[in-house]
This record gives C-alpha cells, structure tokens and sequence, in this order.
C-alpha cells in the first residue's frame, strides 16, 4: 500500500495532481475539491497522505494534506454504498473536523449539501460514523485550509465546477453569497452556495 508520497509537482486540475518523486516515478493521485484549492505552484515540493483504492479493472490513489483527512476519508469509505468518488466529494467540503461535528450533532442538512446524497443517504451516514471519528484533532487545520479574500471567489468557482456545476450556473450564486458575507472562507462559501441551489430547487 502507498500511503505516503513525496515529490515535485508536475502539474494538477481540479481533480487531480501529478506527482514525481526522487526516484522518478510519477504518480497520478486524486484529490478533493478542497485539496485543490490548496495545491504548491506548479514545481514545488509536495507532501501527501494517500490511500489505493483497488478495483477488478483499476488502482487509484487518492491524496490529502493530513493524516487526519486521509483516515476520515478511509472511514468514509467503508460506510454503506458510499464510493470514494462522494467520500473525496464530503471532503471537498468539509473539513474531518467539520464532518465529526456534523456526526456527533446528526447535523444531516450538512451531509445533503453535497451531491449525491439525499436525506436517506444522510441518515445512514450518521448511524454508521457515530463513535468512528474519535481520531480527528479538532484543532486539525482549519486556518491552513482558509486562503484569505484574495482568490476566494476564483477557488469557489473551482472547488463548484468540480462537484459538476457549471460555471455559468454557479457564478451569479457565488457573487451574491460573497456579497452578503465577504469574510467567508472558501469551503463555507461553497456550502453557502449548495444551501442556495437546494432553495432554487424547492422553489
């Protein structure tokens, strides 16, 4: 198992980065929303806590900035009929602080923010986390994870397109939810925009 990769950034998207380490071995590893938004310039030194997924027709590496995300992410995984495609999309979000207070408060409008996940869904996930995320710190990295208001809405922008929403959808909500609340973060800015869409979907 790889569970650990050191190197240069190659080049990233909003899915995905490309690492090459010492040795010259280049990794493709897939990475949240959130993760993202946090990437080194292209040809920096990176560090990231991975975990292999492995399938009858593939092996994917997905990478975080903390051990922290990276087990949560683990935990994610082995709840019911939850892929690692809506674990890494819970974790573009919210932080693994965020998650284990949205489980241990049954906070399940939180969980159905995130696309693909419906109340029953929600529901399931709740009962199934309880008393698994004891390993989370909850002074684990929120400040790190909070880039400032320059960039906010661009990373906003990003970490939306990458959940499936076009921009053009998207950007009207973004400008209004960051005109109301300038000193956002990004990742509450996002949730503020997924609280929006879910509104315009009940009419």
């Amino acid at each position: 198992m790889i569970a650990l990769v050191q190197g240069r950034l190659v080049s990233f998207n909003d899915k995905s980065c490309l690492v090459i380490t010492d040795s010259g071995l280049g990794y493709e590893v897939y990475v949240s929303a959130m993760g993202a938004q946090n990437m080194p310039g292209q040809g920096d030194e990176i560090e990231l806590h991975t975990s292999m997924v492995v399938r009858e027709d593939s092996m994917d590496l997905y990478g975080f900035f903390s051990r922290d995300e990276r087990e949560t992410f683990n935990v994610l995984l082995n709840a019911p009929k939850l892929g690692p495609k809506k674990a890494l999309a819970i974790l573009g979000i919210f932080t693994p602080a965020q998650i284990q207070k949205i489980i241990n408060t049954e906070d399940e409008a939180s969980l159905t923010q995130v696309p693909g996940i419906g109340s029953k869904t929600a529901r399931r996930l709740i009962l199934d986390l309880k008393d698994r995320l004891g390993f989370i710190s909850l002074q684990q990295e929120e400040a790190r994870l909070s880039p400032g208001p320059r960039g906010v809405r661009q990373d906003v922008l990003a970490g939306l397109t990458s959940l499936g929403y076009s921009a053009a959808e998207v950007t009207p909500l973004v400008d209004r939810v960051l005109e109301n609340e300038p000193d956002l973060d990004v990742s509450s800015a996002i949730r503020a925009v997924l609280k929006e869409k879910a509104r315009e979907k009940l009419g």
